[in-house]
């Protein structure tokens, strides 16, 4: 979502970066770039406006301009003014200190309430809460099986009740909350093509019947500006507590992370950033501010491996890599593992540095990993462990029945041999030194 920004602002500071000595003049030349680049971005601009005072008033400061570093130190008020502007601290989602905790999701059509509220009940679930998810729109067509069939999905009951009212759904997936022993309700409420008296009437009135701990306003960043005036529209006539932020991995232009908590005050406190029905996670500002301005975010991506990946098994891969005994066994359970971390560009852009790499993250794609993969499960569990009985003629099997060539076999195994070669490398670097890493990543597949 943020790339163009990304790349912009990159630009604007590469100058910067550059010189030993910073003048005030360099460095309002350099925000004048930021702002057409906050702009372009479809950042309000108010938010614009007030946000460049801010940082042009501690950026031309003597402590900044006199350090060893002026380009660094922008850039640092620059970051920190960006999480600023986006909350600071992250905010979590409120729990009722009596159970069940209610959460309502309202919102436009479109902007995926109801994925979000499957979303929110794995994460939570994932949390050791018990959710309970309420279908509550009864005017879309097929709403309720939509969210059913997420529900089995994840696991996780959904109550509908034909018939029905809105308010009567809420009243009643009360009860079925306390007599399923759940902690937490998440009602899914009925959108609309636009914002009417009637939507908010009967969300008010849902409202006073079944009060809420948390009532989050489902918003699609693709919208941009039209996503801070539907959250004002909401915040008018309802009692919201925070927004959820949908569609972050879209191409949108990042306008509406970066203005609605200045324009309306309300807290990002969650974003969707895949189809998969993990992919949410606590909006965080100050890491957000840190991979747009291309620094990564790597304290993500360790509680990302630490939720997703098998301890037992990264534990044994490391061990027998440890005693020197890699196989292409090993090595297809390591893609395995490397693969629930998610699309390999994204894992690349919380890494320092690699958000200006673009050429690199263009050769390293998750197609590149398909292949590999397919290679290796062609062959069998004895060519795996033994991959030097791997003949002209095993070769050619491997390539017809993983639907690749030859050379990309052939390529596969080098690039393994060299694997090994440097596994034994850092093994004997590393003896009496605590070992091999705990996770291993494989090297960057060829296209």
């Amino acid at each position: 979502m943020f790339d163009n920004l990304a790349g912009k602002l990159e630009a604007a500071f590469r100058r910067l970066r550059k010189k030993g000595v910073l003048s005030a003049a360099d460095v309002r030349e350099t925000l004048r770039e930021v702002r057409m680049a906050l702009l372009e971005a479809d950042v309000n601009f108010k938010v614009v406006r007030d946000f460049l005072t801010k940082v042009e008033a501690r950026a031309v400061g003597q402590e900044v301009l006199a350090s060893l570093t002026p380009g660094q130190e922008v850039i640092r008020v620059v970051r920190d003014e960006l999480s600023e502007l986006m909350g600071g601290q992250p905010s979590r989602v409120t729990m009722a200190s009596h159970p069940p905790t209610v959460i309502y999701l309202v919102g436009l059509q479109g902007a995926g309430k109801t994925t979000t509220a499957a979303k929110l009940a794995a994460m939570l679930r994932r949390q050791g809460r018990q959710p309970l998810l309420v279908a509550a729109d009864v005017y879309r067509p097929a709403a309720y099986e939509q969210l059913a069939t997420l529900g089995r999905q994840i696991d996780i009951p959904v109550y509908y009740n034909p018939g029905a009212t809105p308010v009567e759904l809420a009243e009643q997936g009360v009860e079925r909350t306390r007599k399923l022993a759940r902690d937490v309700m998440i009602i899914d409420t009925a959108g609309r093509l636009h914002i009417d008296q009637a939507l908010m009437a009967e969300l008010l009135a849902m409202q006073s019947k079944v009060p809420g701990h948390e009532i989050l306003l489902t918003v699609d960043a693709a919208t941009g500006q039209d996503a801070v005036r539907v959250t004002q529209s909401f915040q008018a006539q309802l009692p919201l507590t925070g927004v959820i932020l949908t569609k972050l991995d879209g191409d949108a232009r990042g306008g509406a992370a970066l203005s609605i908590r200045s324009v309306t005050g309300l807290t990002i406190k969650l974003a969707t950033n895949g189809e998969k029905l993990d992919a949410i996670e606590p909006f965080q500002p100050d890491r957000i501010a840190s991979r747009i301005l291309g620094m990564g975010d790597v304290l993500s991506l360790i509680e990302k491996a630490e939720a997703t990946l098998d301890r037992d098994e990264t534990a044994d891969l490391a061990q027998r890599l440890e005693q020197g005994d890699f196989t292409l066994e090993d090595f297809r359970g390591m893609l395995r593992q490397v693969k629930r971390l998610g699309p390999l560009s994204k894992v690349m852009e919380m890494l320092p540095g690699m958000k200006g790499l673009a050429q690199l993250k263009d050769r390293v794609d998750d197609h590149s990993l398909v292949r590999t993969e397919a290679i290796l499960s062609s062959m069998t569990v004895s060519e795996r462990r033994r991959p030097s009985i791997i003949d002209g003629s095993r070769r050619l099997r491997i390539a017809h029945g993983s639907g690749t060539t030859v050379q990309e076999v052939n390529r596969l195994l080098k690039q393994f041999r060299e694997m090994q070669k440097m596994f034994r490398q850092l093994r004997g670097m590393r003896k009496g030194k605590g070992g091999l890493p705990k996770f291993p990543f494989p090297p960057m597949p060829e296209g």
